[in-house]
């Protein structure tokens, strides 16, 4: 019987800058420079090359499909 095995994105992450040589703070960099402007101006959210990024305090918090909100909706009960 084959067990499934659960794979977290940290270990993703780290098999892709391991085992293929992806420059994790290269994409950092890049990100970051995208995002720099959408941050001065105080944005939530900027989107750029087919994605958004989603801003809090400064910090770019997730990547969502550029048709997605970058806030979600009220939950009405």
């Amino acid at each position: 019987m084959t067990q499934t095995v659960r794979i977290t994105d940290h270990a993703i992450l780290k098999y892709l800058e391991r085992a293929h040589g992806l420059d994790v703070d290269a994409v950092r960099r890049h990100m970051s420079g995208l995002a720099a402007t959408a941050v001065e101006l105080g944005a939530i959210a900027v989107t750029i090359e087919s994605v958004k990024l989603r801003l809090h305090a400064g910090v770019c918090v997730t990547v969502l499909k550029p048709s997605w909100p970058a806030i979600r909706p009220e939950r009405t009960e």
